[in-house]
């Protein structure tokens, strides 16, 4: 039975989406199917092919009461838009299916996890969310509401446990069967701990233990946790509030974290060995993996910062995307991210330019576009005069420009958007320190129509933002203050 409330959605998203163009769109980033999107959910490969649901707000291109979009892919990049999963149409919902996760039954349904949300006034008048924990159980296509919904609330909580922020289930099922899950929490106080879950047949949830307590460490609320084995290590990733610099690390306030470790699946113990950023850019949040039919662990996560919101008017008619699905691996304790390898396939029109010496500004023949993927080896030329920087330009003309500098003295990346059209006082600029000796890098630059994505030495670093810079703006040039060496390697993404 679906409720009057979901028929709407359903409704006005398929006659409201006929009014945006396909090249009004990212060309193979999905974004919202019309109005708001903000976290993916529920990330999984189910009946052949991969399901993306995600935070989705049809009716207008900001945060409102929150339903569930859906989308599916064969390849990753070109995503078909299913019917609206899920609304807030239940008591116990009302105000918004928060963010989720699903998993598949051993029945062949497939079960979602999420966040339900009711507003309730406070004895200090204030008005909270109450955060509680629900099911939905379809076929793929439409889901039905657990009858015993919620399955989780305040009493199921450990002792100094919030129920104001009690939300982002991430579901598993283990190799015995039965099932965990990570949820993000706070103390009274506001810190931030992921606690772990346990059921044995997806419904019937008993809490298990605190998986991690943040101790002051990074930022405040841990959202949208994700914990995973991967190459002998165990990794947890978090989107903390509120986050303080460390260093190069964690810049983003509302950012991205990564913990390496190990885990005694026994005593349900997380060892942690190592922390670094997800991703180094200005806009990515919220991330959730899946593990592919071949065993990849991919993930993706919202291109966007909450703090630089504003970069898109609210008159438009979608806001929101996600970023490139990526591939992850552990190097040297070290998460590594790369595109997906489907990516390959949309390569055409490649051009090659091999050891071309410049100081200055320099234009490539064949180089241009904002459909791209492009591969860079940068090295000195000089063996006597290291270069002093070293920036590629791009979604170009004689107005706009975003720009990618490296210096290579002090072996920091930045990304620039100050001129790509922003006419906002928004965040524009973020560096990183990345691995370079005697002025080599690496890099691979993901243009798309909204966004560039740089993946840095294979993946050791990536930075992504967000760029809303008029299409015809699609010049690429290089700059080089001193004399540098660089091979490139670029194609045109179909």
């Amino acid at each position: 039975m679906i409720s009057e409330i979901l028929q709407d959605a359903r409704r006005y998203e398929e006659t409201a989406e006929k009014e945006i163009a396909k090249e009004e769109r990212p060309a193979f980033h999905l974004c919202s199917r019309v109005g708001w999107m903000n976290d993916p959910n529920g990330f999984s490969y189910y009946n052949g092919k991969y399901h993306l649901f995600y935070q989705y707000y049809p009716y207008e291109s900001k945060w409102g009461p929150m339903h569930w979009g859906h989308a599916v892919s064969s390849d990753l990049l070109h995503w078909e838009y299913l019917p609206a999963a899920l609304a807030p149409d239940e008591c116990y919902d009302r105000d918004g299916c928060f963010s989720g996760s699903a998993v598949t039954l051993p029945d062949g349904r497939q079960l979602l996890v999420y966040t339900s949300v009711i507003k309730e006034r406070q004895e200090d008048h204030v008005i909270r969310d109450i955060q509680t924990q629900s099911l939905a159980v379809g076929d793929g296509l439409n889901y039905q509401k657990y009858e015993a919904n919620p399955v989780l609330d305040e009493k199921d909580l450990p002792e100094g446990a919030s129920r104001f922020d009690f939300r982002d289930p991430k579901v598993w099922q283990n190799e015995d069967g039965t099932y965990s899950c990570v949820f993000g929490n706070a103390l009274a106080d506001g810190d931030g701990q992921v606690l772990l879950y346990g059921s044995e047949d997806g419904f019937r949830w008993t809490f298990q233990k605190v998986l991690v307590s943040n101790g002051g460490r990074f930022g405040k609320m841990w959202e949208c946790p994700d914990f995973f084995p991967l190459d002998g290590k165990w990794v947890l990733l978090a989107s903390p509030t509120d986050m303080l610099p460390k260093g190069f690390e964690y810049h983003n306030g509302n950012g991205s974290l990564c913990l390496i470790g190990s885990y005694d699946e026994q005593t349900k113990t997380f060892h942690e060995e190592s922390d670094q950023a997800i991703d180094y850019g200005i806009d990515f949040y919220a991330s959730q993996t899946t593990l592919a039919p071949d065993g990849r662990r991919i993930m993706v996560g919202w291109m966007q910062n909450w703090d630089t919101l504003p970069l898109r008017s609210p008159e438009v008619p979608w806001n929101g995307q996600m970023s490139m699905p990526r591939e992850l691996s552990i190097r040297n304790g070290r998460l590594y991210q790369t595109p997906v390898r489907e990516l390959d396939a949309m390569r055409c029109n490649r051009v090659v330019h091999e050891k071309v010496s410049f100081t200055g500004t320099v234009c490539l023949a064949g180089v241009s576009g904002r459909r791209v993927d492009m591969e860079l080896n940068l090295r000195r030329k000089d063996s006597e005069a290291l270069y002093h920087k070293f920036a590629v330009r791009f979604a170009q003309n004689d107005l706009y420009q975003t720009s990618l500098s490296f210096r290579p003295r002090e072996s920091i990346l930045k990304v620039d958007r100050k001129f790509s059209g922003s006419r906002r006082a928004v965040i524009h600029q973020r560096r990183c320190l990345v691995n370079s000796t005697d002025g080599s890098l690496k890099l691979r630059i993901i243009l798309d129509r909204f966004s560039v994505e740089v993946f840095v030495n294979d993946g050791e670093h990536v930075l992504t933002a967000t760029i809303y810079t008029e299409q015809i703006a699609d010049g690429i040039s290089f700059f080089a203050d001193g004399m540098v060496e660089m091979d490139l390697v670029k194609y045109d993404l179909r």
